[in-house]
């Protein structure tokens, strides 16, 4: 995947379900999901366990279907194991991208998004992506 189609996604997203947030501020989805709020994004902490909560001031919800607006982007932080599920709920959401974070790699789940017609970005950290591509706000 080129830098170029990343920062074309990054860019075009506005919108971000962000599966598996964690209230533990050491985790990695914390400080991300923490990131993208300050970069400007709308992020929708989804986690069954957190939902009905608030995470860093956003309503918390249990799974993507709970959301009641469009999503531009999943970011997932959950084991490569159970991630064909979480595409199949971004499919069905209608969802844009599939964004599955560094060391989630899962190529059946990735084959299935691309088919759907999801831009698919996989074992990258859009922590790590912005300020590399020049795009900090």
């Amino acid at each position: 995947m080129s830098d170029q189609h990343i920062a074309n996604i990054l860019g075009k997203v506005k919108i971000i379900a962000l599966v598996g947030a964690s209230e533990k501020t050491d985790r990695p989805s914390y400080k991300v999901m923490e990131y993208l709020l300050n970069q400007g994004y709308q992020v929708i902490p989804v986690s069954p366990k957190l939902a009905g909560r608030t995470l860093l001031n956003q309503p918390v919800v249990g799974q993507l279907s709970d959301i009641k607006q469009p999503i531009d982007m999943v970011d997932v932080f959950r084991n490569a194991e159970v991630v064909y599920g979480v595409v199949e709920e971004a499919i069905a959401i209608g969802a844009k991208v599939l964004w599955l974070q560094k060391g989630v790699i899962n190529e059946e789940a990735k084959l299935l998004a691309e088919n759907e017609g999801l831009d698919v970005v996989m074992d990258r950290c859009p922590k790590i992506e912005i300020p590399r591509l020049g795009m900090e706000k």
